[in-house]
């Protein structure tokens, strides 16, 4: 209660009338509350109404803006060049042997084509690997907005390589033009759920940051349509076809700086009250902010004189031990797994979805398995395998596609967050990269029976999930965090000791 009474007070300057709307109320001329006309009895309650009505049109908006806008230049340009190198493909490969015979005036072997395509394709999640390195400092000293806003220099940088490559003659500008969209793609995937879950109020948290997975969906599904041959995937527009990742670089630099930064960050990392109010006025209307403004203050307050953390001191606290290995663990798992639904996730919350996902990914898996191996006995088995494909895709999309990427978000406070999405991102990298690796393999020596090992990894993150990972649906960072703590330190009945009220200095690294 007192640190409630306290935040209130400290931002009333700031919150000015609306910070007291019952004190307002009750200083209400008598006259005025007591006004008889029949007309004026009906048309009162209409105006409270359509003010609350605006308001929460308002704080939609605004909120809806900056997931379209995050999310554009962030995981729909992640998904969107993931995609749109595979209707150039043949293209590529004829321009880097016609290259290589007009400089050594002989035609490159078709081994070394291969190898050099892989190369252009492998650069991508290598240049993800280094982003999600990036994606940390950055987070800390330029903020979460400022971040996605720079990252576009690394695009900027790669479209003018893949737009000049053809007429240089160089199928090494493609190379590196693919490694430098896949630091944008590392830093964006890590800072986007990071933005947008500290932006977003806690009833709307889950739902906010599986747009990124949707985004990502998005930019897959556009990828293929514009690589059409009818489009930009004819045998002379692929290099613009590769430069097309600079529209949705140039949408997200026209409307991201007109919308807020994290609230948390502000007050936090950068201890701006006044920054942090004008964002979350913007972010939730006037209305009902002093309740939020004492969470932000006692996080605030629980984080004092702590620096950010370092990626390698999660692994050192025993405190954050449960976090990390759920966040390796599940993280993993994503991947190795073989391969939407914001309303549902509020509503059943991350542990069901997750388990329930995993677990129809197994029984889809399984009966994918089964069909395979009769194929040839029945007609009707291959159509039984297809329709098992798009279940499997689609308990993925529901389950582990969503909710994974929040947990970064949710289980570490403040000061681990960005280390935390550091290595998320790089474990999510390295393992897309050995899967692309390995699969080719696993194919060949396992034939139809190549879903098992990822069927194996699905029920291990089910009953991971089930033991060892808490609920977080509808509460506040604070509130995740001593829960944790309770659940790393069961012999202790006391909960993390705060500490007075200073301005952390997190932008240390």
């Amino acid at each position: 209660m007192h640190l409630y009474l306290s935040a209130q007070m400290r931002f009333w300057p700031l919150v000015g009338m609306n910070a007291q709307p019952s004190v307002q109320r009750s200083r209400a001329s008598p006259r005025a509350a007591t006004a008889g006309t029949s007309w004026g009895r009906q048309r009162r309650p209409l105006r409270p109404l359509l003010s609350r009505m605006l308001e929460k049109c308002i704080q939609g908006r605004v909120l809806l803006l900056t997931i379209c806008a995050a999310g554009i230049g962030g995981t729909f340009q992640f998904g969107y060049n993931l995609s749109i190198i595979n209707a150039p493909t043949l293209h590529i490969q004829e321009f880097t042997n016609q290259t290589w015979q007009a400089r050594t005036g002989q035609p490159l072997p078709d081994h070394l084509v291969l190898l050099i395509w892989s190369l252009i394709v492998s650069l991508y999640p290598l240049g993800g690997l280094f982003g999600a390195l990036l994606a940390g400092p950055l987070a800390i000293m330029l903020g979460r907005k400022k971040s996605l806003l720079v990252n576009n220099i690394f695009v900027v940088a790669a479209v003018i390589l893949f737009g000049f490559s053809h007429r240089a003659g160089s199928f090494e500008m493609i190379m590196l033009g693919r490694l430098l969209m896949g630091v944008s793609a590392g830093v964006s995937m890590n800072i986007q759920p990071m933005y947008l879950g500290e932006s977003a109020p806690k009833e709307l948290r889950g739902a906010v940051a599986m747009s990124s997975a949707i985004f990502t969906a998005l930019g897959i599904v556009m990828g293929q349509v514009v690589g059409l041959r009818e489009l930009l995937g004819g045998p002379q527009a692929w290099p613009l076809l590769l430069a097309s990742c600079l529209v949705p670089g140039v949408l997200q630099l026209a409307s991201l700086p007109l919308l807020p930064e994290s609230p948390r960050y502000l007050l936090i990392d950068r201890g701006d009250p006044e920054a942090c109010l004008a964002a979350l006025q913007r972010l939730r209307g006037t209305a009902d902010l002093a309740l939020e403004l004492a969470e932000l203050e006692e996080e605030r307050t629980a984080c004092q004189g702590l620096r950010a953390r370092r990626p390698w001191e999660l692994f050192q606290d025993g405190t954050l031990r449960r976090q990390v290995t759920s966040l390796v663990v599940l993280g993993s798992a994503m991947e190795l797994c073989g391969n939407d639904s914001c309303v549902v996730i509020e509503k059943v919350g991350r542990r069901v979805l997750l388990i329930g996902g995993y677990c129809l990914m197994t029984c889809w898996g399984s009966i994918f398995t089964v069909a395979l191996c009769l194929q040839s006995s029945f007609h009707w088995m291959p159509y039984l395998a297809m329709s098992c494909i798009f279940a499997f895709i689609l308990s993925f999309g529901i389950g582990p596609a969503g909710v994974t990427g929040i947990l970064p978000t949710e289980l570490f406070d403040q000061t681990a967050r960005p280390a935390a999405y550091m290595v998320c991102g790089a474990l999510m990298w390295t393992m897309l990269f050995l899967v692309g690796l390995g699969y080719p393999f696993i194919m060949k020596g396992l034939s139809y029976f190549l879903f098992v090992p990822f069927l194996g990894v699905c029920v291990c993150a089910a009953i991971y999930t089930s033991v060892f990972l808490p609920e977080t649906k509808g509460k506040t960072f604070l509130e995740i965090s001593e829960e944790l703590h309770r659940l790393n330190f069961p012999r202790r009945s006391q909960g993390p000791t705060w500490r007075g009220p200073k301005v952390i200095q997190s932008t240390e690294l």
